[in-house]
């Protein structure tokens, strides 16, 4: 799988972000066990509106990378999936959830539910 270009792109593609359950335990798993301080300044972070709560603005990649959910894993490689940037990357499937999602990233879910 080819890996997109995201720097640069200020998170603007993440978000809005569904999740599953079974997508917030891993999160909240892996936001208990980062360093106290890393998750303080990604918590504390201003970002754009609709932004994944989770997206590190002052390294412009995801704070959560190694627990990011499917859609994110998915996303630039689907073709109602695309990337802007990388357009070349999607193939000729579209991307559906194995898993209905019980909310959306900045929407339904914030910091105080994982922390």
């Amino acid at each position: 799988m080819e890996i997109l270009p995201c720097k640069g792109c200020k998170g603007m593609c993440c978000g809005p972000v569904p999740i599953t359950e079974n997508e917030r335990m891993k999160i909240q798993k892996a936001i208990r066990k980062m360093p106290v301080k890393k998750r303080m300044e990604l918590k504390n972070q201003q970002r754009y509106i609709g932004t994944c709560i989770f997206f590190d603005e002052k390294n412009d990649r995801c704070g959560i990378h190694s627990a990011r959910p499917s859609i994110c894993k998915a996303f630039g490689h689907y073709q109602n999936l695309v990337c802007f940037k990388s357009p070349n990357t999607v193939s000729a499937k579209k991307y559906y959830a194995n898993e209905p999602p019980i909310g959306l990233l900045s929407v339904d879910f914030t910091w105080k539910d994982f922390t």
